[in-house]
């Protein structure tokens, strides 16, 4: 699965809790990474993840453990977007992405 988007399960850890929380979200895979993003920062899944870094992301009948951390480049941002809604106009927002090394 190479520079594509598919579905995935992210889970996250509670920044309150502790506890495990999993959510269903459109990924994007590039570059060896698998890549999440929001119009916006205020989903808690996002803020889970910024807050404890260990996520696991479930695929192909398979969970993998990750780290993840915030895209501050914007090119590879908008490359996110566009491989996310291929051919949509919403692949020219601007969103907050999450990288997850596997």
């Amino acid at each position: 699965m190479k520079n594509q988007a598919f579905r995935a399960a992210l889970t996250t850890y509670g920044r309150k809790t502790g506890r495990e929380h999993t959510v269903l979200l459109r990924a994007v895979s590039y570059n060896d990474r698998i890549y999440f993003s929001r119009r916006n920062a205020d989903s808690d899944w996002l803020k889970n993840a910024l807050a404890n870094h260990a996520v696991k992301v479930g695929f192909d009948d398979s969970i993998h453990s990750g780290t993840a951390s915030l895209v501050t480049d914007e090119p590879l941002a908008k490359k996110i977007s566009e491989l996310k809604y291929p051919g949509e106009q919403r692949s020219q927002e601007i969103r907050v992405v999450l990288q997850v090394i596997l």
